[in-house]
């Protein structure tokens, strides 16, 4: 088995290894260092001695001896601190668990990644947190690895983790699934955060761990229909991306991107996933934006999209995700390339009042493209300027000067 194909397996058993030693001793914030302990352990271990013939009943139970240490050693702690303040012992220490060397896989052996999922989801935590958490606890990244996908200090990261598990901790939350829908729409929301990260900032790992958690999920929860929306927006988005940059890293647009290099197996996967999941039940937000997905990429060309049926689905998202400014402004541009650039610039008159979105470029990007369509290119390329010096991210800086200096050389013959 190579490194890679290590990698792999000790991700995916990582959750089903937190899983087991909280649900067997309880302890989620220790636990869940034991089983990075384990899994550090593995990846040095593995790769000389060979794969165990049960990896996962051997991260269980280095995991577990680990947990004991990590308790033995929190309570001597505990232990000096109340001797020295009240010169007296303490009452006798809880039990940590018992007998670590023992059977590797504990009762109730079935599969608990997606438990361990909810709880990184903690309604409790930031956003923020539940991101931090779930990628370490859920998909078995470590924290250098976080902290460098998210650019922050490895110290800033370790502590955003640690108060993240305290808070799940003091929470008093069983280990068990919670009922109800709230909490998988919380859920689906981090992953959707993480692969949203991850593509808008080309950052391949992140996409690719989203994708794989929510397909963990769909596995769990495989009649639930908008898990299945999220997984199909996912591949349907995921599939340009080896179109939409240049080799130095400069954004294409979608209308610019060659579409020989989309990926064809993450379309028909996804065109099936959400094909399948709106025959069931009214659609859900993440159904509605995977159907629009799915009229982009089916679409043999940018002029042959279907822009009337993306407005009207976005008119239906609206009425779900109302007060979402990024999906009006999303409809704006629909709107636009449906019925005209000047509707389009109406709807974005009355999103400039949106104190959430004016500031960002995206706004400006969005009125330098309608107004270009419109014929008023003055106006445009000075737009495209703004929106330039307000874009956070030197690719998107680039493509929006690009945009202008475009506009200078077609106006002036250059």
């Amino acid at each position: 088995m190579t490194g890679t194909e290590t990698e792999d397996l000790l991700r995916q058993l990582a959750p089903q290894v937190l899983g087991a030693v909280v649900r067997r001793y309880g302890h989620f914030d220790a636990a869940e260092d034991a089983t990075q302990e384990a899994l550090i352990a593995a990846a040095t271990q593995w790769p000389e001695e060979g794969i165990p013939d049960n990896p996962k009943a051997w991260l269980i139970r280095v995991a577990a001896r680990r947990l004991t240490d990590l308790l033995r050693s929190e309570q001597a702690r505990t232990r000096r601190e109340y001797i020295a303040v009240l010169s007296e012992p303490p009452p006798p220490p809880a039990a940590g668990p018992a007998d670590p060397a023992g059977p590797a896989s504990p009762a109730g052996s079935a599969d608990d990644s997606l438990i361990v999922l909810f709880l990184c989801c903690h309604p409790a935590l930031t956003p923020a947190a539940q991101i931090a958490l779930t990628l370490r606890a859920v998909g078995g990244l470590t924290t250098g690895q976080i902290a460098r996908a998210f650019l922050v200090s490895e110290e800033t990261m370790a502590r955003r983790i640690t108060r993240a598990k305290e808070r799940v901790r003091d929470s008093g939350m069983s280990f068990a699934m919670p009922s109800g829908t709230e909490r998988l729409s919380a859920v689906l929301h981090v992953l959707y955060l993480i692969f949203t990260e991850g593509y808008a900032r080309t950052r391949a790992d992140l996409a690719d761990e989203a994708i794989r958690l929510t397909r963990m999920a769909r596995r769990a929860l495989p009649d639930d229909g908008e898990v299945a929306g999220l997984l199909a927006l996912m591949l349907l988005t995921d599939a340009r991306r080896a179109a939409r940059t240049t080799d130095a890293g400069d954004l294409i647009p979608m209308a610019s991107q060659d579409r020989g290099q989309w990926n064809a197996t993450y379309i028909r996967e996804g065109v099936a996933l959400v094909t399948a999941a709106l025959r069931h039940g009214p659609p859900g937000p993440y159904q509605l934006q995977a159907a629009i997905a799915a009229l982009h990429d089916e679409a043999v060309s940018w002029a042959d999209t279907d822009w009337p049926q993306i407005a009207a689905l976005y008119e239906l998202l609206l009425q779900t995700s109302a007060d979402n400014p990024v999906i009006k402004l999303n409809h704006a541009v629909a709107v636009g390339m449906a019925r005209g650039p000047r509707a389009g610039l109406v709807l974005l008159d009355a999103l400039a009042a949106d104190p959430r979105i004016a500031a960002d470029h995206r706004l400006l990007a969005v009125r330098a493209h309608l107004l270009e369509m419109a014929g008023q290119t003055t106006l445009a390329r000075e737009t495209y300027l703004a929106a330039a010096r307000q874009a956070t991210s030197l690719p998107q800086q680039r493509y929006l000067n690009s945009r202008a200096k475009a506009i200078s050389v077609y106006r002036d013959g250059i």
